[in-house]
């Protein structure tokens, strides 16, 4: 997938299946449903086999969709839902290194103390 992090501002992933089989129409009707859209959005979809994502990106003006599929992995997808879930820029990078965005081991930001 084009690493547009740059550009995007918000991030959301469909927990759980999605017919990988919908084009870009079907896709944008899912989203449109659940969120109001905003510059900068990065949609991701994964299927049963959880090789490949598809993704929806809205510029403003209309949708992108990209595709990365994995040669010999998976990706670690969220099962456990039917709806969008907004991850944190971090998190995308997890999943995009076949990572899965439930870290147990990563450093959570905290509170900034003061200083004396």
């Amino acid at each position: 997938m084009i690493d547009v992090l740059g550009n995007l501002s918000q991030f959301y992933i469909r927990c759980g299946y999605t017919d990988m089989r919908k084009q870009i129409d079907g896709l944008a009707a899912i989203v449109q449903s659940q969120v109001e859209m905003e510059e900068g959005m990065l949609f991701l979809f994964c299927g049963k086999r959880a090789d490949r994502i598809k993704g929806l990106f809205w510029d403003g003006a209309g949708y992108v969709l990209v595709y990365k599929r994995l040669s010999n992995r998976r990706f670690q997808w969220p099962r456990n839902e039917e709806e969008l879930k907004q991850i944190t820029p971090q998190e995308y990078r997890w999943l995009m290194e076949g990572l899965s965005i439930y870290q147990s081991k990563a450093i959570r930001p905290t509170e900034k103390k003061p200083v004396f």
